[in-house]
């Protein structure tokens, strides 16, 4: 079992062609024995959004505080506190800060899409 702080991991900046204003820390992983899921969280200054993309794997997301929209294909969809987004294999998706304080969001990835996407930054254990 792993209890831990979210702050004990430090944040990254989110460094993918089209993000602007985005960091992500990696609270659990594979690395942490978890064998088939990611948990992220990310954090989206105002203005910022993460890249308009499509993968072929699910995520799903819970807003843990800010507003914003996500895009749905061409879309824009309002999302504020308490939301959970499901994003389905092949959708195109961006979150996108409208609000004046950080969107903070978790975003759960099966382990394979998270080690492929991002460089497994050390823990601060």
């Amino acid at each position: 079992m792993k209890i831990q702080n979210f702050e004990a991991n430090s944040a990254t900046p989110v460094e993918m062609e089209g993000v602007t204003g985005c960091q992500v820390r990696q609270l659990i992983n594979d690395s942490d024995g978890a064998p088939n899921f990611a948990m992220r969280q990310f954090e989206v200054a105002p203005g910022g959004h993460t890249p308009e993309h499509s993968h072929p794997y699910e995520h799903e997301v819970f807003i843990i505080s800010g507003s914003g929209e996500v895009l749905e294909g061409e879309t824009p969809r309002p999302i504020q506190t308490g939301d959970a987004v499901f994003v389905a294999p092949g959708e195109v998706h961006q979150f996108r800060n409208t609000g004046d304080q950080p969107l903070k969001f978790l975003c759960l990835v099966p382990n394979a899409a998270n080690n492929a996407q991002f460089a497994k930054p050390e823990c601060d254990q």
